[in-house]
């Protein structure tokens, strides 16, 4: 195989995700800048607000054709994203970003696994729990982790599960327009609890510039990136590399929020994201292969 070939086939769509995660971790880290003047509530709103104008403007989702029933998995897709986003904003606020991306991968990994029946299976499953259980807090703790923060985390993660049953279906209805239209469902959610948490800070000008980096770093870039890579690897090797997100989170959060883990803590990640990844490689999906 010729080098470009092979760059184009190969490296290329790698480093493209590399790129969807640090942007997704970079804005997360930068989001957290806005939570003193508007809280995760009204950050959540300003990211999913702009992001779906952005969207829009890409997607043109008015030429979608929708009808009362493909509007059912699309509403539960929109809301999903929402509370994800809602959640995981929230859990930021008093636990680590590195802690709360682990937390949430809890999610879709309950998900892959939910049907297992297979030994090896089980096998990622106990070093998922065992990397929560590294997480609570003991008397030998090194550092203690918010009860709620973490609640928030692992909800969110079960916001994501139903964000990835519910895309399947609306994705296979309405096809590109997909992402913008949940984004607006998202932000028609999330709005007025921005606005109840946040009131008319919501709308002061000086936070436009960080709220649109936000909105383009967690959002608009990563999400067309990672279309890009999805298209162009194996869904096996594009979910295995997936699982490194709570390690770029962790070393997001030292970097740019000088948030620094616990010896424990990294194990936890370490051990979650083995889990993920041995369960990506591992897992049979459901039906004849094609």
């Amino acid at each position: 195989m010729p080098r470009s070939n092979s760059f184009s086939l190969i490296i290329l769509p790698i480093a493209l995700l590399l790129v969807a995660m640090v942007s997704i971790q970079s804005g997360a880290s930068l989001a957290k800048s806005l939570f003193p003047l508007v809280g995760p509530e009204g950050t959540t709103a300003l990211r999913l607000t702009l992001g779906a104008l952005i969207l829009t403007l890409i997607m043109r989702p008015w030429r979608a054709r929708l009808t009362l029933a493909s509007c059912r998995s699309l509403l539960g897709y929109g809301l999903a994203l929402g509370g994800m986003n809602l959640m995981f904003y929230m859990s930021l606020k008093t636990i680590p970003l590195g802690i709360a991306v682990a937390l949430e991968f809890t999610g879709p990994l309950a998900l892959a696994l939910l049907s297992s029946r297979r030994l090896l299976d089980f096998v990622w499953i106990a070093l998922a729990v065992f990397g929560l259980w590294l997480l609570l807090p003991t008397q030998q703790s090194e550092a203690h982790l918010d009860p709620l923060g973490m609640a928030l985390a692992l909800a969110a993660g079960l916001c994501w599960a139903l964000y990835i049953v519910f895309g399947q279906k609306a994705g296979a209805e309405h096809g590109t327009h997909t992402v913008a239209l949940g984004t607006i469902v998202a932000a028609l959610l999330v709005i007025p609890v921005g606005l109840y948490s946040a009131g008319g800070a919501l709308f002061s000008v000086d936070l436009l510039p960080v709220a649109l980096a936000v909105a383009v770093m967690s959002s608009a870039l990563p999400y067309s990136l990672e279309m890009v890579a999805l298209t162009r690897l194996p869904a096996r090797t594009f979910s295995i590399l997936m699982s490194m997100e709570p390690a770029i989170a962790a070393l997001s959060g030292l970097l740019f929020l000088s948030e620094k883990l616990t010896t424990h803590q990294w194990l936890a990640i370490g051990a979650i994201i083995l889990a993920s990844a041995g369960a990506a490689a591992t897992i049979k999906p459901k039906g004849p292969a094609h």
